[in-house]
């Protein structure tokens, strides 16, 4: 379980953001994946303890109706999700977009619109990986992000005096704006974690293992996540990084002298996955909303020979395409980590009016109060503070 809550969080956001996290926060960002990690944490916590409570395959949409007994709350949860994974596998096509052209010289526009349309083929046909697949894929993964690490670190060119000057901010309010506009960013490669509740009712012991699983999964990727950024901007200066469309391909050539096929199609295979998850994930909420009354029925078909959503795939392609062509990947990315705010918040006060009413979980983790409470103010200040435009200090 803990293979596949990896797979769906490591991977594509951190292989294809590196460098546009080191352009926004520069020898600060390793403090911007800190601090996004404690936010994801606080309602990674939330979410173990509600899949124990509720160890059902309906994620948020369930936990937001179980929390304000509102069915109008909880259409708008799966909306929000819905419009969460659609935005989120735009942005990862655009990241595609810049390791694909380490192999060719595809124009930004052709290329987006033909990876869109195989993709949204793919899900049409119900093509799904097996769990074996998958897992080997996260494995590659990791491989890939070690591989950067070990000669990313071979290659530090700051000495350990200079680390912590280097590394930790001052009280300077440029720094602090820079750190947590790049938190923001930062926070889309954590999100992935909240899709473990989705496969509730096949996991074995749910309650036990499930939110264990979600806790690790998110400790493992802090760790993985924390060691790429600091030996990225130790061994190579942030601007330049910020500079390439592939930065963990750009790290491995730089330092290693070699061609980096091996990266970019670990790169590639990272993001391509990403992005199908979502489009599948978005066009089955779809599907679900559209067979409950919640959204037109229309979105509730299901092709008799290929067994998927077709109308729900279609609608879902299409604004993928739409998002991706007007969309850049930073802000499309940073759209996405608003929208899950949004969620996450509303599932830290759900669990917050669960647990008032009922403070026995039935034999499941349960963490104290103050966890979604703090989880709900953090997610809720951060989305406030963001959209107003405003810093902390």
């Amino acid at each position: 379980m803990v293979l596949y809550g990896l797979g769906t969080t490591i991977g594509a956001g951190i292989y294809a953001l590196v460098g546009e996290l080191a352009g926004i926060a520069g020898y600060f960002s390793p403090i911007s994946f800190l601090i996004a990690s404690l936010m994801a944490a606080l309602t990674a916590m939330s979410f173990a303890e509600l899949s124990g409570r509720f160890p059902l395959a309906a994620g948020a949409a369930l936990y937001v109706r179980e929390g304000f007994s509102s069915q109008r709350l909880s259409t708008i949860t799966g909306l929000l999700v819905i419009l969460a994974g659609l935005v989120s596998a735009a942005a990862l096509i655009n990241g595609f977009v810049g390791y694909l052209h380490q192999f060719v010289d595809i124009d930004r526009l052709q290329a987006i619109l033909l990876i869109t349309l195989i993709l949204g083929g793919i899900a049409a046909w119900g093509i799904s990986t097996s769990v074996t697949l998958a897992a080997l894929i996260t494995i590659i993964e990791i491989g890939g992000l070690l591989l950067i690490i070990g000669v990313s670190f071979s290659g530090t060119t700051i000495g350990a005096d200079n680390l912590s000057t280097t590394l930790i901010p001052s009280v300077d309010i440029t720094h602090w704006k820079s750190i947590f506009a790049g938190a923001l960013l930062a926070f889309y490669a954590f999100i992935g974690f909240e899709d473990m509740v989705d496969v509730a009712e096949e996991v074995k012991n749910v309650k036990r293992n499930l939110p264990l699983a979600i806790l690790l999964t998110l400790g493992i990727t802090t760790i993985l996540y924390m060691l790429i950024m600091i030996t990225a901007v130790l061994a190579v200066p942030p601007e330049q990084l910020a500079s390439t469309e592939a930065p963990l391909a750009f790290l491995y050539q730089h330092f290693t002298g070699n061609d980096a096929t091996l990266i970019s199609i670990i790169g590639l295979l990272a993001i391509i996955n990403g992005a199908l998850i979502q489009m599948i994930m978005a066009s089955r909420v779809m599907y679900g909303l559209g067979s409950r009354g919640q959204l037109p029925a229309v979105l509730s078909f299901v092709h008799p020979d290929t067994q998927t959503p077709l109308i729900a795939t279609f609608v879902a392609t299409i604004t993928v395409l739409i998002l991706a062509l007007i969309g850049h990947l930073t802000i499309l990315a940073e759209i996405t980590s608003l929208i899950m705010l949004s969620i996450f918040s509303m599932i830290n006060l759900a669990l917050l009016r669960i647990k008032k009413r009922s403070p026995s979980t039935g034999g499941s983790i349960n963490f104290p109060r103050w966890i979604p409470l703090s989880g709900f103010i953090v997610s809720l200040s951060f989305l406030v503070l963001t959209l107003v435009n405003v810093t902390f200090f």
